[in-house]
Formats: structure tokens, sequence, C-alpha cells
């Protein structure tokens, strides 16, 4: 699919009646003739269709709909376009006439002769209204979908006298849609659950200290909202008071509760489990995270799989193929004295019943959706489909070491200072510096000016280098913080730096404080590796997944965090550009995926085949990755890998299935086996297994 057109108005509706790709042919053919349209986006699992434009009105494009006897109303609207389908009493009338007509075909001496065609009939009447319908906008369109397939296979039954058939085919295509579509609306519910995983309502405290109960959409940031236990959290904010355990599961996956005090950020969809919170609002309902994540979902159904378009290619000229096979069989036996022409129509009507791709083209977004569905209950968020696949392939996985192996909270464990100045004036200087700053290292060193009482001053940023440090100006004099790069650029060395040999062997990180002329401290920072680490790294080295570290940090804190891990490769003081340039180099020799949580790490993140954000970092490492994983835990990704290996298993079984049975169809046809009710059943009973069977993605305890 191309890329859509940038710079046009867009108009998002929904449309109950499309599902099938038949319909998407028809609705394309028709819209793509208008002026006014530049490009469609189809998404047939949620009925939606995204219509990219200049100056098309909602009128307009309703009645262009309308046309091919679709009703559409806003995306997002509650408005039913269909009538809701209550018990299906003319099915059921229409499947005792068809019975009747298959009674009276048999019994043809004790009944009168106009039953069996009358019952017939009046089946097809009953219960093929619709399909019929359809099937003559699709000729008045010139568009060869299902309905005009099921049209001619009854109207060619009822003319050849095949009246049993003719009520029973649309009989059973009739009860075969409805189960297919009962079974696409789970599917549906399954996305849709995740937003209603937050509560619809919220209880705010108004000008007047008093609370109060409004709507969570109407609930603007800044305000502070209460949260009982046993309730949900309905938006995204922070605790400013109160202390509890939470089930985050809706959002990061994990079931177990998590410890929960002033000051840290909670999500909407989060079950508060033992006390009353106090939280203050950082996020509007429709962008909270848990709407995020559905909304990454749901946009991740238009990005195609290499496996969707490969389908859509085969199903392109697969209809066109059985359509020029069936007029074969209609035609040349008769002309060649093998058949009669009875025979070689009726066997022709019934390949024109299996030449519908329905079942293998639904056979793809189906099961990829549950896949990405799946994925996203156990926090990882995909953003489309191509990656899901592309995980089962990985080969290398590059990762950041600060934040991604290890915890990301790192500790000031010592300060050495030059003997001009303290302790405290190094760490106020060091802070007063970094206080802007988002690394790790840098809250270290706040951290520890705040547990020392020390005051901040305004530091005058000049500069802030992703890798190198930041240098500024306190009280008129010129400082710069950073790592090892700050202490190579100075004219010379200070002997006390002797006592510092074997820091980062022990796991420390150096940042080097100076002025202009001199090293003034030196502050050893210790972060640890995180617990779930290096049970991840074993999972993926038994998968035959490749780890490298790729990290800014001094080479001897590397080596000491990679020996603690199990990764056998390390490349340590790496400027970003550096990193993109060995993801390139990985690339080059299978899949490679880069796993990282700061802004030092989105260039690496863009360059590798799947891009791979912790929760917690940095909004734009989160925007750049092709894959998010809310809980900062490595055990995500073999988890991601084990889906996108199930993804592919079932897929493959469901083309497989789609095919298989409209091959046997075929088969059994050609040796004059076949029949119009095995045809209708082996095409509408593939469409509804391979809706089930991708569905069972969902069920899965495994991947």
């Amino acid at each position: 699919m191309p890329d859509a057109p940038q710079g046009f108005a867009t108009l998002r509706v929904r449309i109950d009646a499309m599902d099938c790709p038949t319909e998407e042919a028809l609705i394309r053919k028709q819209l793509s003739a208008m002026p006014e349209v530049r490009h469609l986006e189809f998404d047939l699992l949620n009925r939606l269709l995204t219509v990219h434009h200049e100056n098309l009105t909602q009128e307009a494009l309703q009645k262009a709909l309308r046309g091919l006897g679709m009703e559409a109303v806003p995306a997002g609207s509650t408005a039913a376009v269909m009538p809701a389908g209550g018990f299906p009493w003319h099915l059921v009338a229409a499947g005792a006439l068809a019975l009747l007509a298959e009674i009276a075909d048999l019994a043809t001496a004790s009944v009168p002769a106009w039953l069996a065609p009358a019952s017939a009939l009046a089946a097809v009447l009953l219960c093929g209204g619709a399909t019929l319908k359809k099937g003559w906008i699709a000729l008045r369109h010139l568009t060869l979908n299902i309905h005009l397939l099921m049209t001619i296979a009854v109207a060619g039954a009822l003319a050849l006298g095949e009246w049993p058939e003719a009520a029973m085919v649309i009989v059973l295509f009739a009860v075969a849609e409805r189960i297919e579509a009962a079974s696409l609306d789970k599917a549906r519910d399954a996305i849709r659950a995740l937003l209603q995983q937050a509560p619809d309502t919220v209880r705010i405290q108004d000008e007047n200290g008093q609370w109060q109960t409004l709507p969570a959409a109407n609930v603007s940031t800044g305000s502070l909202m209460q949260c009982r236990p046993g309730d949900r959290i309905a938006l995204d904010g922070i605790i400013v008071n109160g202390r509890s355990a939470l089930n985050q599961a809706a959002v990061t996956g994990e079931s177990l509760p998590v410890e929960k005090q002033p000051g840290d950020t909670v999500y909407a969809g989060t079950l508060n489990i033992s006390a009353a919170l106090e939280i203050r609002v950082t996020a509007t309902s429709s962008d909270s995270m848990l709407a995020r994540i559905a909304d990454s979902v749901q946009q991740a159904q238009s990005q195609r799989a290499q496996s969707q378009r490969m389908i859509d290619r085969f199903a392109a000229i697969y209809t066109p193929v059985v359509g020029l096979i069936a007029l074969a069989i209609a035609v040349l036996p008769p002309l060649m004295g093998e058949l009669s022409w009875q025979t070689s129509l009726y066997r022709a009507l019934i390949l024109l019943v299996i030449a519908c791709p329905c079942a293998l083209v639904i056979a793809a977004p189906v099961t990829i959706v549950s896949g990405l569905t799946l994925a996203a209950r156990r926090g990882i968020v995909i953003k489309g489909g191509q990656y899901l696949e592309l995980a089962r392939s990985l080969k290398f996985l590059a990762l950041d070491k600060t934040g991604t192996l290890t915890e990301g909270k790192p500790r000031l464990q010592h300060i050495f200072c030059a003997p001009a100045i303290s302790e405290e004036q190094a760490l106020q200087l060091a802070a007063s510096l970094e206080q802007d700053s988002s690394h790790p290292l840098a809250h270290a060193l706040l951290s520890a000016c705040t547990q020392a009482l020390l005051p901040v001053t305004d530091s005058g940023l000049l500069e802030e280098d992703a890798l190198r440090g930041v240098q500024g100006k306190i009280h008129g004099r010129h400082y710069r913080i950073g790592n090892q790069a700050i202490l190579n650029s100075l004219p010379q060395k200070p002997d006390w730096l002797t006592a510092l040999t074997g820091l980062t062997e022990q796991g420390n990180s150096l940042l080097y404080l100076c002025d202009e002329q001199q090293l003034l401290a030196v502050f050893a920072v210790a972060d640890s590796l995180r617990s779930t680490s290096t049970v991840a790294l074993n999972e993926l080295r038994t998968m035959g997944v490749e780890t490298h570290m790729l990290t800014g940090d001094q080479e001897g804190t590397a080596r000491y965090i990679a020996k603690q891990a199990g990764i056998a490769v390390v490349h340590s003081q790496l400027l970003p550009e550096q990193k993109a340039k060995l993801i390139a180099e990985l690339a080059s020799s299978g899949v490679t995926a880069m796993t990282g949580d700061g802004i030092n790490d989105a260039p690496a993140l863009a360059r590798a085949h799947l891009g791979i954000a912790m929760g917690a970092g940095s909004d734009i490492a989160l925007e750049t990755a092709d894959v998010a994983l809310m809980e900062n835990n490595l055990q995500k990704i073999p988890e991601l890998i084990r889906i996108s290996a199930t993804t592919h298993r079932v897929l493959w079984q469901n083309i497989v299935l789609a095919l298989g049975l409209k091959l046997i169809v075929f088969g059994l046809t050609l040796t004059g086996h076949g029949s119009l009710w095995a045809a209708v059943m082996a095409d509408t009973g593939a469409s509804l297994l391979v809706v089930l069977n991708g569905l069972r993605i969902l069920r899965s305890h495994s991947a």
C-alpha cells in the first residue's frame, strides 16, 4: 500500500457492511473515480475507512457509499448503521423451506411437482435478499465479489432445476456469514477491551475542596483526583498523597502488585489494591498511556506485514484464474462431447463459489491483529504487523547499558577532589550544571546534592552534548562536567588521579568536573544490574540471539556489567552516531534489534531492523522505536519473539486452511464428486475457521 499523501484533509467513517476484501474492492472502485479523493485506507477488521481528499464533504461520501448499498457514520460514533441482530427467525424458516425442497425433490412420486421449486424460491427470497441485492450492485459496477458469485451460483442452480441445492446454498451462506461476523466481533472486542479497563468517571476535587464525580473525558491536567481501594485509576497522574499497592497489568502486562508512594507515576487502568490515593492528573483520557497503547494497536493494523502483501498479490490473480477455469469447464467438455451442458455448467458453478479469496485475504489481518493485541495485553506495544513478523527472525540484539541492562538509578559512591575544592563545593557545582539533564548519572548527582541539603544555583547552560556532558557558567566562571572526553581535553592531568585506578573495573562510572584550566573533582557513580537482565539474556541465547552491549560509558564499567550479564561483545565510549554505525554493520548480517531508553539511543533505534524502547525511556526514544516495552524488563523481548513465532505459525495454518479446503472442493469437482452446498461450506467454513484460529492467539499462554 502506498503511503498516504501529506497535506490533504481526511474523513474517517465506520461502515458496518464492510468486513470483506470484496467490499473493499467495490468501495475502492467507486470512490477512486471521484476527483476529490486522493487516497483510501481500509481497516476491514474494525470496518473503518479513511479518505484523504480535497473538498470532499461527509454528505457526498455517504451518498457515494449509499449507492453501493452501504451506510456510513463518522468513526467513533456510537450510532449503529445496521440494525441490531435479534434471533434469526428468517434463517430458521429458510432452512426449513430448504429442507422441504430437498424432501420434495427426493419424493417425486408422492408430492406435487411444484412443491420443490416453490419451497426453494421461498427460501432464496427469505434469506437471500441482501446477498442478491449486493450481487446486483457488484454486477452494475462490474466488480466480481462473493455476493455476485453467490448470485450467479444460485441463479444458475435454479436455471438448471437444482432446486434443493439453490436453497441450501443461500441458507448455508447466510448462516456462515452471520457466524463469521460474530467471530470478527470478538476480535474487535479484544482491542476495545484495552481501553475499557479505565473507568468512565472519576472523583475530582473542586475549587471548594469538595469531591465530585465527573466524566473522565471532561477532566483536564492539573486536577486532583481520588482513587479508592478496589477501584481502577481513571487517568494518568502523580501520587501526591497516600501509599498503596497497584496492579499495573493493564499497562505493563505485569500482574504482580507494585508499591507506590507520593511522587510516583500511576497509569489509567491500573487497579488500586490497598489504600486510597490522591493523584495529580498529568494527561487527559485521550492522551493516557492506556489510550496510547490502544491507539498504537489500532494504527498498527494499517502497517501491512510482508505476509499480507504476499497474500494480496496472490488473491489478485486467484479469482480471475479460477473464474477462467470455471468458464473453460462450462464450455470445453460439452463442445468436446465429454459431458452434457447441464453437468458442465453445474461444475462451473461450484468453482465460481470457491473463486472468492475472502478466507485467504482475511487470514493475515485477523491473525496479526490478534498477535498485536496479545502483545499489548502483556505490555509490549508493536507499531505494525511487519515488526511483529520480524521479531521471530531476530539474530542480533544490541543493548544500551544504563537504564536498559541496569536499573537506571545510579547512586553516587565517591567524590575525589583537587586540594583547592571541598566535596560539598564540588557536588554543588556538579549538580548545578546537571540540573536540567535527563541522564541517569546526572540524577545521581542531583539526588546526592538534595540529600546533603546543598542549594543548586543557575548554571547559565551553554551546551549539552548527549555523550560528552554539560558546560555552563556559575558565578561568572566556566565549568564543564562529563566523561573521559572532558579529562582528555585537559592539557595536564593531576597526580591525585592515580588513586582512582581500578574504579571502573569495579562497575563505577566516572564523571569529571573541571574549570577552564584544571580538573577539580571526579565523581564515582555506580548502577546495579537489573535482576531480570541475566534471565532474559540467557533465554535469548537459547533462542539463538547474539547479544552486544553498546554504551557511551567507560570501558571498565561496561565490561564489569557485561560480565555480570553474560554479554561477550562490548562496545564502549560510543557517540550516538557510532552506535548507529555499529547497528548498520550488524544489520548487514541478519535481523538486528536495538534496545535503549535514552535520547542518545534514538539514532541507533532508527537504524535497526527493530528498534525496541524501554517503557521508562525518553519520549523521543519511544517515538523512534518500532516496539515499546511498557515495563523496564528485558524478559519482554523473549516474550515478543515467542508471540511473533506463534503468530507466524497460526498465520500459515490459516493459509493452509483457506487454500486447502478450496483445493479439496476443486479436486472433487474435477472428478465429478463436488456439490454446490459443499463448495459453500468450504468457502464460508474456511473464513470461519481462519477467524476462530486467529483468535486462538488471544487465549495463548505459551506465547
